[in-house]
């Protein structure tokens, strides 16, 4: 199936200063039915993602002068754009750190550009709230505690105010307000709301953690998504009031 929007391909920007694995990536993009843009460094990338707003960006972590994550930072200071951060180390914490400054989903060199595709194609589809990411009757404003989630308009509030969710953020809470009391190990919250059947589980430590930030009113003492020792989280509006907290994970 070819990728695209009602107003033609989706369009991504692939932020690599390996001139080789740009050239790869870029061409399997391409195939793939994206419109390709291409960028050897972060003020080029920022330039041209300022010209013309990308889908999505596919953004090396080790770039030269300005590295991916203050790249993220200031796409992200721009406005929403999905981004899936490229990284040759296997250390965990440059992972996180790419999850913690926006990115949407992180692949590891070496890495199988099919693989890659498959998983921008993941991240574009929950993009596109009348897809088949979003169940036929899903896609229905959603309200609990405070927190109202429009799925069809990708709108979250907090009494009333705008919260400023990354694309799987916004994923994350709308799934636990559809299913409210019920308690999902992070196996099961990466396979619903990322479409994965594996990967790194701290990518969902990481979400969660992330989210409490902007929900909770005290994060670190959280009542809406409460740590379900031994199996994984709950949302709990019941407890957004008047009960006592469970401690947040580590």
């Amino acid at each position: 199936m070819t990728p695209g929007t009602a107003a033609g391909a989706a369009r991504v920007l692939v932020v690599e200063d390996d001139p080789t694995v740009a050239e790869v990536v870029s061409g399997y993009l391409d195939r793939a039915g994206y419109v390709v843009d291409r960028a050897g460094d972060g003020p080029t990338a920022l330039a041209r993602a300022a010209a013309r707003r990308p889908d999505l960006v596919v953004l090396d972590l080790m770039l030269p002068g300005m590295d991916g994550l203050e790249v993220c930072r200031r796409m992200r200071a721009r406005g929403p754009v999905a981004v899936i951060m490229l990284t040759a180390r296997g250390d965990e914490d440059d992972r996180i750190l790419g999850l913690e400054v926006g990115a949407d989903d992180y692949v590891t060199k070496p890495f199988s550009p099919r693989e890659l595709v498959l998983r921008v194609e993941s991240v574009l589809r929950r993009t596109r709230p009348a897809t088949a990411a979003h169940p036929p009757g899903a896609a229905g404003p959603l309200d609990a505690a405070g927190l109202t989630v429009d799925p069809a308009a990708r709108r979250a509030t907090k009494n009333g105010a705008e919260l400023a969710l990354t694309l799987r953020e916004f994923d994350l809470l709308a799934f636990f307000l559809r299913h409210p009391g019920r308690a999902f190990s992070r196996e099961d919250l990466m396979r619903e709301v990322w479409g994965w059947d594996f990967g790194d589980l701290s990518t969902v430590t990481v979400h969660v953690r992330r989210l409490r930030g902007k929900v909770e009113d005290d994060p670190a003492r959280p009542r809406l998504i409460q740590t379900v020792w031994g199996v994984g989280y709950r949302f709990d509006p019941a407890r957004s009031e008047g009960s006592r907290p469970c401690a947040t994970p580590s």
